[in-house]
């Protein structure tokens, strides 16, 4: 189950939620993703709330662990991820989600 930022910025989506305007991209962030986590551990205490990641980068891992480690509570921030390019069947894409959710280590995406 999905749950709303508490963000005060942003726009409002069609279930009230509130998507932060300025997120952090987390797209080749470096060759081997190494310095993600420091990264998204940077942008979370600097006030960033939106944070997006994709299967296809290979840093959910990462992203996950930032987002566990930075002592902001998880309802505050927003995560968005995309599904790789072979699982877009539609009977794939349930599947694909829970990998997601999975290499993130968090109970649900944005």
């Amino acid at each position: 189950m999905s749950e709303c930022t508490g963000n005060d910025g942003g726009f409002t989506l069609s279930n009230g939620c509130r998507l932060p305007a300025v997120g952090l991209g987390t797209f080749q962030s470096d060759g081997d993703n190494s310095k993600v986590k420091d990264i998204v551990l940077t942008a979370l205490k600097a006030g960033y709330r939106h944070i997006d990641t994709a299967a296809a980068y290979g840093n959910e891992k990462e992203v996950g662990q930032a987002i566990r480690e930075s002592g902001v509570a998880r309802v505050e921030i927003f995560v968005t991820t995309k599904l790789a390019q072979p699982w877009h069947k539609p009977s794939e894409v349930a599947d694909a989600l829970e990998q997601s959710l999975k290499n993130l280590q968090l109970d649900y995406d944005n």
